[in-house]
């Protein structure tokens, strides 16, 4: 069960980490900060991150076999990795819909799938 619970929490501080490091683009996008100080964007990502560690952290130790967990420390990036770029295709087609996924984005996602089988091989 602590698998699913670490996975469950990473798909979380991911959602929360796109956000952290796009969504203001979007937001700039839609005219919301165009006006807002690098300062004040660095800022309110940072407070969206602050979602994500609280995801990421729990994540990292029940899944983490030092601490009981199912995972050792490279299958733990390397399943993060992959979630991570999952709920980035995700929201940013949702957010960014003129962005599109071509042919080598589907090859590169094949590819870190593979490595997470060859990681727990």
């Amino acid at each position: 069960m602590n698998s699913v619970y670490t996975i469950l929490l990473l798909i979380c501080s991911n959602v929360f980490m796109t956000f952290a490091w796009y969504g203001h683009l979007k937001l700039n996008e839609s005219g919301v900060s165009s006006n807002w100080p690098l300062y004040v964007v660095i800022l309110f990502s940072w407070c969206i991150a602050g979602f994500e560690y609280s995801f990421m952290i729990p994540a990292n130790r029940i899944g983490y076999v030092g601490n009981g967990g199912p995972f050792n420390l490279m299958q733990l990036k390397v399943i993060q990795e992959v979630i991570s770029l999952t709920v980035f295709c995700v929201v940013a087609n949702i957010l960014f819909q003129g962005q599109q996924l071509h042919w080598n984005h589907v090859a590169a996602l094949v590819c870190l799938v593979l490595a997470v089988y060859f990681i727990f091989k």
